[in-house]
Formats: C-alpha cells, structure tokens, sequence
C-alpha cells in the first residue's frame, strides 16, 4: 500500500504541470501522464526506504519524458485505433493471439496481446497483456494489466 501512495504523489505532481497542456496536445498529455505514472510503479518497487522514494522520483520522471515523446508523435485517429484494438483485444482474444491497428496516414502502428487472464482476491476480471507501438520506425513494447469494469469496458490499472 505504501508503495501505491508513493507512487501516486509522484504521478500526482506531475500531472497538475501537464494539466495546462491538456488542450494544446492531448497525446503529448497523456503519454506523459502514462509514462509517469507506470515510471513511478516500476520505481516503487524497488529499495526501501529514502532510496525506494529516490526511484519513485527518478521511475516519475524518466517515464514522462518517455512518455511524453510517444504522446507527441500519436495523432487522434492513432490514440482512437490503439485504444479501440486494446477494448477489443481484451474482450474478445485468447491467451497469445495479438490484434493490431495501423494509421496508413502517420505511419504508426502497434498491437495488443493478452498475456494471463484471472480474477482478484476481490472477484475482479483481470488480463496482463503485452503491447507495442511503432513510430518512426522505432518500436516499444510495454506490459501491462487491465480489469474489466462494471460497465463492460477494459481499465488499464498498470
């Protein structure tokens, strides 16, 4: 629990900087968000103590930027098909089997893999999935978790 708070504070601080951005570059925003967010997860993780608080900052920072230049480069139909190809990936594909989406107009690219289907200690539907984006050439991949919501929908949680 504490590594969850610490990591929120540190996700928190930047947001309300990346907050006035918000209508100039949505992506820009949001990939900063992201980023700074699952940096300050994977930082929380690791030590204890002042340096675990060091890793959250340093985890915060180094995943907004990253973050942050991603967002810049996906446009608003790239953001749509990558989020549409997540909902629809998690809902519907087995364990292993990828959905991709690709923006002809940018040039962007990526994909969705389910990885591990569970449920919580709470009932929750859960599903780790693996996920790339191409920009420029250059490709990134990423783990993550969503829980699927009461309305139906698939949340990204980490």
């Amino acid at each position: 629990m504490k590594k969850l708070v610490l990591a929120t504070v540190a996700a928190s601080a930047l947001f309300v900087g990346a907050c006035e951005n918000m209508e100039k570059n949505p992506g820009e925003t949001l990939g900063t968000l992201v980023g700074a967010g699952l940096g300050a997860v994977v930082g929380s993780n690791i030590g204890d103590g002042r340096g675990q608080l060091v890793a959250v900052a340093v985890g915060a920072l180094a995943g907004a930027w990253a973050g942050s230049q991603l967002g810049q480069a996906l446009d608003e139909k790239d953001q749509e098909q990558a989020a549409q190809v997540a909902q629809d990936s998690l809902e519907n594909n087995q364990s292993g089997v990828s959905s991709t989406w690709d923006n002809p107009d940018s040039g962007n690219s990526g994909s969705v893999t389910p990885v591990n289907t569970y449920k919580t200690a709470e009932g929750e539907d859960c599903r780790d999935f693996e996920s790339t984006i191409t920009v420029d050439g250059k490709t990134e991949a990423a783990l993550g978790r969503a829980c699927r919501q009461p309305d139906g929908s698939w949340l990204i949680v980490q």
